[in-house]
């Protein structure tokens, strides 16, 4: 018992590690495109796909009575990115 604890104790630790790893890449991106001035060149290209992919999850999502909460961040998320105004 002792040891199936462990083994899923590392997987949740490399699962973690993953994310982490993946969201400071995409971080360190952003940073990299706003600080060029190619950032809203790639907002305007990226947004409408966003709320594409976001309201796809949200047809997806196991209720049917209420939408998820993760759908709805998704979904909020990609209205933001999809915005005219700059918040800079």
């Amino acid at each position: 018992m002792e040891t199936v604890l462990t083994l899923l104790l590392i997987r949740f630790a490399i699962i973690a590690a993953v994310v982490t790893v993946v969201a400071l890449a995409l971080f360190g991106i952003a940073v990299h495109l706003k600080r060029r001035g190619k950032w809203d060149g790639t907002k305007k290209r990226i947004g409408p796909m966003a709320v594409r992919a976001a309201d796809t999850y949200a047809r997806r999502s196991p209720s049917s009575f209420r939408r998820s909460w993760t759908a709805r961040a998704a979904q909020s998320a990609a209205k933001r990115l999809n915005e005219d105004r700059d918040r800079s």
